[in-house]
């Protein structure tokens, strides 16, 4: 199993807990605020991405981890699909719109070489 003390030390965590903390705020201004739904859904999905990372890490082995890690980068997929919604609402600026999206990818593509990593070092079974 992967070793990590704690949640808090995986990167892609901690990336994605900053890019949470974004979204949130970008959704508490203006237009986006009022809307209920998309406001909504964008800040669960962009919690699930976190929730995901922490809950594999607890999971008894590296294919389950790899499992979340998978849910987590579909989540992470989920934000992004909506801030195209956003942006083209013009709820969020362009350059909201790139950060975050930007910011995302790089969660995504963390989450995916951590679960790659985690299948390669799995104990193979005899």
């Amino acid at each position: 199993m992967a070793t990590f003390g704690g949640f808090e030390e995986i990167q892609a965590w901690q990336k994605a807990y900053e890019v949470t903390l974004r979204v949130y705020r970008i959704t508490e201004n203006g237009s986006f605020a009022k809307d209920f739904g998309l406001k909504d859904q964008i800040r669960r999905a962009s919690v699930s991405i976190m929730a995901n990372i922490a809950e594999g890490h607890g999971r008894r082995s590296n294919t389950e981890f790899a499992n979340f890690l998978n849910l987590a980068r579909g989540s992470a997929h989920e934000v992004q699909s909506h801030l195209h919604i956003a942006r083209g609402l013009d709820y969020i600026s362009d350059d909201d719109f790139d950060g975050l999206y930007r910011s995302i990818a790089e969660v995504s593509r963390m989450t995916l070489a951590l679960a790659k990593y985690l299948r390669e070092t799995e104990p193979k079974r005899k």
